[in-house]
């Protein structure tokens, strides 16, 4: 799409092809520029909906849970209303705040300083196994392996079924006919596989004396014992989405975010201290979910127009990571920067990532690793992005490491 031909009234933030053709920055950039706040109407798949695009704003959508609420769901589309997915994120409190510090415990920091060297001893298995000087494909062989690998950990999911977790997790974000699962009936059958499978383990853990993973969490929480199926379902993929999806596209994300600002990556040879703040404007460059969506819960005034109770509101956090007024040189990676963790990726407010701590730690640990080992990871075609307007993510990055 190119942006600046076309009419303000035309542009469509929620095409899928824009990510998918890496074409979406100059149509935020315009949108933040001309129409902070832009009322799409009517589209084909996701109907009609407010796209709130600067930093502030979305902060402020963010923070205001009583304005703004989750409770119809977070992403752009709808829910069938016969195949809801009822899940924490997608509720206000008190039920949000309930369900939501039943399985926080696993995030905590006495839990992560646990899980730091189980992380550190698999992220050197697979680095170490890689070939040298050969071509292949760099998402495939860390960045799903390592993030897969740790969400049967969470679970205490049969580890050698791990990678059925992997395939939930794209299931559960795609749509029909975009590459992940041909039609609605496909995807239903395997997320009800997922919750099969998820049953079974949940009946074992809720006659066991409680545990330390995921499912015990759930079996055993007060607010969550009595679940819904759907409800376990929603909450379950939750979990997963959550656990893969911003870590593994952030790890593949910062390897082609180094490769196009190599000297970024010098610097970090040269000063590993800069490290974890260079993790955060990973994440903040990459941002691995592009937006989340509330609904009004009353008429509110915003830029001079009306959001009318029950509307739509999608902020885009791809387009508030790279707001001019918030960030210098936007588009660019730069490590030293002073307000990297400042960024929107994970959200802010009561919904707030869960899980941030766990998905820097990963990161932290797999670049430490990296540059004790590779000289080089050189990327040495196109990467295949997803083709979603909420997972910003890839399928292949092809790769060399010397």
């Amino acid at each position: 799409m190119n942006a600046p031909a076309t009419s303000l009234a035309d542009l469509d933030p929620s095409d899928p092809t824009l990510q998918a053709e890496d074409t979406w920055r100059p149509v935020f950039k315009r949108l933040r520029a001309e129409a902070p706040l832009q009322y799409t109407a009517d589209t084909e798949l996701f109907g009609s909906f407010w796209s709130v695009t600067r930093y502030q704003d979305i902060r402020y959508v963010d923070t205001h849970h009583d304005l703004f609420s989750s409770e119809t769901g977070i992403v752009i589309g709808d829910q069938a209303e016969d195949f809801e997915l009822p899940m924490f994120i997608a509720m206000d409190p008190p039920k949000h705040d309930e369900q939501r510090k039943v399985v926080s415990p696993v995030v905590a920091p006495m839990n992560l300083k646990v899980l730091e060297s189980t992380i550190r001893s698999r992220a050197c298995a697979i680095l170490d196994d890689l070939p040298r000087g050969e071509t292949f494909n760099w998402v495939e062989r860390v960045s799903i392996e390592l993030t897969t690998q740790m969400l049967a950990t969470l679970f205490d999911f049969p580890f050698e079924d791990r990678r059925r977790l992997t395939r939930w997790s794209d299931v559960a974000t795609a749509r029909p006919g975009m590459g992940i699962v041909e039609t609605e009936e496909q995807r239903r059958e395997e997320l009800y596989e997922c919750l099969a499978c998820f049953t079974d383990l949940w009946n074992q853990r809720v006659n066991a004396p409680p545990g330390n993973d995921l499912i015990s969490m759930l079996a055993h929480g007060e607010a969550t014992q009595n679940m819904s199926p759907q409800e376990y379902l929603g909450n379950l993929l939750l979990l997963i989405v959550g656990g893969n999806d911003t870590t593994r596209n952030s790890i593949s994300g910062g390897v082609l975010a180094f490769n196009r600002f190599p000297d970024e990556l010098a610097k970090l040879r040269g000063n590993p201290k800069l490290l974890p703040n260079a993790v955060s404007e990973i994440i903040r460059w990459q941002t691995p979910l592009a937006h989340m969506r509330r609904r009004a819960t009353q008429d509110i005034e915003m830029h001079g127009q009306t959001i009318r109770k029950g509307d739509k509101v999608v902020m885009w956090y791809i387009s508030g990571n790279r707001d001019e007024d918030v960030w210098e040189r936007p588009d660019d990676l730069m490590i030293e920067r002073s307000n990297a963790r400042a960024h929107l990726a994970f959200g802010f407010g009561i919904h707030r990532c869960m899980g941030n701590r766990l998905a820097e730690m990963q990161l932290r640990i797999v670049w430490e690793e990296i540059l004790r080992r590779f000289e080089t990871i050189e990327v040495v075609g196109e990467p295949v992005r997803v083709r979603s307007n909420f997972v910003r993510g890839y399928s292949e990055l092809p790769v060399r490491v010397t």
